[in-house]
């Protein structure tokens, strides 16, 4: 499925009412090590096609960064069912990020 991109408008649909998991990335164009997760994010995405993977530029979607107190970036986010289950501030590899997302 590729990397979605997930906005104020768009949130609820992709994310809220989403049957699959959805790990969420916020994330800056400026921010260095959110840059570097990209490439993590979408091999992430094409190996794990039961889980949803998309990104919130906290830059333009202000609303959903103060929405989900998100301080520090990259902050990734997991929901399911519409809740977050689970949350890790930081960049990570590949591996530690697959096995964040498993353990919620």
């Amino acid at each position: 499925m590729g990397l979605l991109t997930i906005t104020d408008q768009n949130f609820d649909e992709m994310v809220i009412k989403s049957d699959l998991p959805v790990l969420v990335d916020f994330w800056a164009q400026w921010c260095a090590p959110c840059r570097s997760m990209t490439p993590i994010l979408e091999k992430y995405a094409e190996e794990n096609p039961g889980v949803r993977v998309g990104k919130v530029n906290v830059d333009d979607e202000g609303a959903l960064a103060e929405r989900y107190e998100v301080r520090s970036i990259p902050m990734f986010l997991v929901f399911k069912g519409g809740k977050v289950v689970g949350k890790a501030v930081g960049a990570r590899g590949r591996e530690e990020l697959a096995d964040f997302v498993k353990s919620v």
